[in-house]
């Protein structure tokens, strides 16, 4: 991309400082440079790539050899270098070999402490979610309704989409790398396996394909470097020599012969020798083109426009939202209106749930000079308050654990990273019950710097639900001080509200937040004039 692109969000506010953003998948890792104006246009500075391969071990994914991670660490360190030359700000995002990966923390450490960035895990949906908001940047989409195809090294991202809203998305694990290792690990290319690999990926799309038909498209779209690879070949095969693959349209019947070109050479050194094959990509091309060739065929596709922009310019234009943009002491409006609509769907008492919030939030501003936390943790507890009771749908009893469950696979909950999914998650699991122990899988692979917030947030938590006993909201306000080394908080009601059931249920929920803050609580009225 080149030039000055219009963002295509015009709810979003901008920013003209200089930002960069790194896309760490399974293949490749990616960033660009680019300053977004007053006026709203992404003015590219510079663009990086390097082929790590990080997803180049066995089991699956299960795991990131040594020497991925060395090469992974090496390359975000000069990427790293680049950005900090430029004056950018960083943000860098991580996708499925990290994501799946066991042994991802040994990762994400190493990215800190020898190339200086936090690296964000993010989940399949929100990685989706950013390839649509980078598309939308480059190709002119409007509100058309449209099917989305990335096709990863680990995973392929699919999006249906009217104008800027999501309506459904999937994150399957069907990725060049992947399906590579899986099925064509040997050479040259054996036929059966061909066409066990077709099966497989059919049968992967299927629980998908029932959704788009319902919804419908009218235009698709494909993002990622296996797609504009598969293009390339396409254009020599017509003599074409395109400046730029963006907006390029490959036909269902381009695709047809690309493949068929591609399994005609049997071996990687022969499918390099191919017009616009990379000798890099060689290898795992037709495990890309298996998968496009199968998405175009089970969703009826006639013709696929090709995108340049994909996660990486998506990262970019989610941070500037987030730095400009992000609105103070409440979640960000997409974060939130996608927890709202995981409360509307699954709690059946959201107006209590929504009080309670309210009082955790309360609580929160009132004790920040005792937990030190600040304004992203605010918006962890927020959600992690009103997404409670979810699990309720599920069955009242151990609910808390269920809510757990319902939050960390939700398809609904938008704008997070993987991360701070798996905190909102445990604030909510930590509500009610048991408090957080060592001997707790989940609760354990955090940092001891996140167990604390945990800690701390799923304390206020469980004295706001006390507060909020008869869900009834007869407690209006909380005011919180420290008196001789004891905090006292103070429950707020009018004096006609009998609120005795309210200090009793906080009083016995004290102690989560006691052990969390190192100082006794009491919890009183301070009641209102009526």
């Amino acid at each position: 991309m080149s030039g000055d692109v219009t963002v295509v969000d015009d709810t979003w506010r901008v920013t003209d400082d200089v930002l960069a953003a790194i896309d760490i998948g399974t293949n490749s890792v990616h960033m660009i440079v680019a300053r977004i104006d007053r006026q709203g246009r992404l003015d590219v500075i510079g663009k990086e790539k390097e082929m790590v391969r990080l997803g180049s071990g066995g089991g699956d994914m299960k795991c990131l050899e040594p020497d991925a991670i060395d090469r992974g660490v090496a390359t975000l360190a000069r990427m790293s270098e680049i950005a900090t030359s430029r004056g950018a700000r960083v943000a860098a995002v991580a996708t499925s070999a990290v994501r799946e990966a066991e042994n991802r923390l040994d990762f994400i450490d190493r990215a800190w402490t020898e190339a200086g960035l936090h690296v964000e895990v993010v989940s399949g949906f929100e990685e989706a979610r950013l390839i649509h908001v980078g598309v939308r940047n480059a190709v002119p989409l409007g509100d058309t309704q449209t099917l989305l195809c990335d096709i990863g090294g680990g995973s392929t991202e699919l999006v249906v989409a009217a104008g800027s809203e999501v309506l459904a998305s999937r994150s399957l694990r069907l990725g060049a790398i992947r399906l590579t290792r899986r099925f064509f690990d040997a050479e040259p290319l054996d036929p059966d396996a061909v066409d066990e690999c077709r099966r497989h990926i059919r049968s992967a799309l299927l629980p998908f394909a029932t959704e788009v038909r319902r919804l419908g498209f009218e235009t698709a779209v494909g993002s990622s470097g296996t797609i504009e690879c598969l293009a390339a070949v396409a254009a020599a095969a017509h003599g074409v020599e395109p400046r730029t693959f963006n907006n390029f349209v490959v036909t269902r019947d381009d695709i047809t012969t690309v493949v068929e070109a591609l399994l005609d050479a049997p071996t990687a050194r022969k499918r390099g020798a191919i017009a616009g094959v990379e000798a890099r990509r060689a290898d795992i091309i037709v495990a890309g083109a298996l998968i496009l060739e199968q998405v175009v065929a089970e969703f009826a596709i006639d013709e696929i426009v090709v995108s340049e922009d994909a996660l990486r310019e998506g990262v970019l234009l989610d941070f500037a939202s987030r730095l400009d943009g992000a609105s103070r002491h409440h979640l960000h409006d997409l974060r939130r209106q996608s927890v709202l609509h995981l409360v509307e769907l699954m709690d059946d008492d959201a107006q209590h749930s929504a009080h309670v919030a309210h009082l955790s939030l309360e609580l929160f501003d009132e004790t920040v000079d005792l937990h030190g936390l600040d304004e992203v943790e605010r918006e962890l507890l927020e959600a992690g308050a009103l997404l409670a009771n979810v699990g309720v749908a599920i069955s009242h009893s151990g609910h808390h654990k269920h809510s757990y469950y319902v939050i960390r696979n939700s398809e609904h909950l938008t704008g997070f990273t993987d991360h701070e999914i798996e905190m909102i998650a445990l604030i909510a699991r930590y509500h009610r019950k048991s408090q957080p122990k060592p001997k707790h899988i989940e609760f354990a692979a955090l940092a001891p710097d996140d167990q604390r917030k945990v800690e701390v947030l799923a304390g206020l938590l469980r004295i706001a639900i006390g507060l909020d006993r008869h869900h009834a909201g007869r407690v209006n306000g909380i005011r919180a001080d420290l008196e001789k080394d004891r905090l006292v908080i103070g429950a707020v009601a009018d004096v006609t509200e009998d609120i005795d059931l309210e200090l009793f249920a906080a009083t016995e929920r004290r102690g989560l937040l006691e052990s969390a803050l190192g100082h006794p609580v009491l919890v009183r009225s301070d009641a209102a004039p009526a």
